[in-house]
């Protein structure tokens, strides 16, 4: 074992000898390993803290949540053209279907889906805030934190009271740091009172019925009263959170029958209604970072290729250069099995001096973008590693062959060789 710690020691001095001696051309080679760690872990970071984020707004609801809606969430076999002609989820139906008190549902909210718009206080705007006009219920169902104040309660949501809860970034915009409850702002050109603001999350730039720091949370009656319930900009959803350990595809079976009943829908017609389950977004999610993974790695591992070639090419020059002393150390008893680890060890060292420089910069830039963008790149200690070890791979392929020819050298020629 100490003979194998001297070997290993001995290729970090060649490997550190020839950064030396051959700064340019070392430095050349060791960068397709470098940028190809470089790309693999960053989209592997970015993907990763995007898929974090995502989870972690998402886990304010449960997985179960149903939205029903005229819309799917993701792919469907109906033609869009039918899918254009279904009617829109109605204010009624949403009090029929609570009044029924359906087994299994543990609460239910309505919401309307609409266009982003201002906020003013006094001389100050926010722009493209998201507009989340929902029922009272919304607090129970998206398991709503308060930096401070409260959320609308079932008398201000259904009188249409124009009450707001507004997010944690358009608060500190329309305050900067002063009290903001009671105070009074203008949306859709009417007064609202300031009742509540939420705690601070962070954007991951997909937030499920509204949530993130850029939202404003009203009453939807006050919609229903201000545009009625046909307006094209509002896309009406009946949120519906089930009890913990109902069975999901009974209760998504049950709610559709009592919709198809309301409606009158005919036996050997389809539902003109989607039911969306929260879970199916999830699983829509994954694949898409999946997808994203697989891209990344696809475009890194051309940079990962020519990484691979440098880092053979160093070993071969390597090899060359030392031919003399490979010669001296076989004629003094060295065996090939010696000769051929001292390159591997050497190859592989070079390679992840190249890629602990590539996960650096990760890091660096990762760093930088978290204090710019308000969002927490990590790079995780499993992609750490991975990079390291994707790169010690990377060497170990690279410098078998050099290591090979180098093993198999007559040491008479290779001394005769060097002379």
């Amino acid at each position: 074992m100490v003979v194998y710690w001297r070997l290993l020691g001995e290729s970090f001095g060649f490997a550190l000898n020839a950064l030396r001696t051959n700064k340019l051309r070392t430095l050349l080679s060791l960068l397709g390993v470098t940028v190809g760690i470089f790309s693999i872990i960053a989209v592997l970071t970015a993907v990763d803290s995007l898929d974090r984020k995502i989870k972690k707004d998402l886990s304010t609801l449960d997985k179960n949540t149903m939205y029903l809606t005229s819309v799917p969430f993701g792919p469907s076999d109906i033609p869009q053209w039918k899918i254009e002609q279904f009617p829109k989820v109605t204010y009624d139906e949403y009090q029929y279907l609570k009044k029924e008190e359906i087994d299994g549902v543990e609460n239910m909210s309505f919401q309307f889906f609409t266009k982003t718009e201002q906020v003013r206080f006094e001389s100050k705007t926010m722009s493209d805030v998201n507009m989340v006009a929902v029922t009272d219920e919304f607090d129970d169902i998206q398991r709503m934190e308060f930096e401070e104040g409260r959320f609308f309660n079932e008398s201000e949501s259904n009188s249409a009271r124009p009450v707001v809860v507004l997010g944690y970034e358009i608060a500190q915009g329309l305050f900067d740091g002063a009290e903001p409850i009671g105070k009074t702002v203008r949306i859709y050109g009417q007064r609202f009172q300031v009742i509540g603001v939420t705690q601070k999350k962070g954007g991951s730039g997909i937030d499920v019925g509204g949530g993130d720091d850029t939202s404003a949370f009203f009453p939807s009656n006050f919609l229903r009263k201000l545009y009625g319930d046909k307006n094209d900009m509002m896309l009406p959803v009946v949120i519906i959170k089930p009890e913990k350990g109902i069975n999901i595809d009974e209760l998504k079976a049950n709610i559709g029958h009592k919709l198809r009943d309301y409606r009158g829908i005919k036996t050997d017609n389809i539902d003109n209604f989607f039911i969306n389950i929260l879970s199916g977004l999830t699983d829509f999610i994954d694949n898409m970072v999946a997808q994203l993974n697989t891209i990344g790695w696809i475009i890194s591992g051309f940079s990962l290729l020519v990484g691979g070639f440098g880092i053979a090419n160093i070993m071969f020059v390597s090899v060359k250069e030392r031919t003399h002393l490979i010669g001296i150390q076989k004629s003094l008893g060295a065996k090939n099995k010696f000769i051929l680890l001292q390159f591997l060890f050497e190859s592989v060292i070079l390679s992840v001096i190249g890629g602990v420089v590539g996960l650096i910069l990760v890091f660096i830039i990762a760093q930088v973008l978290t204090n710019m963008l308000d969002f927490e790149f990590v790079l995780g200690m499993g992609n750490a590693l991975l990079g390291t070890g994707l790169s010690a791979l990377i060497g170990l392929i690279s410098g078998v062959l050099p290591a090979i020819s180098a093993s198999r050298l007559d040491p008479v020629e290779a001394i005769r060789t060097g002379m």
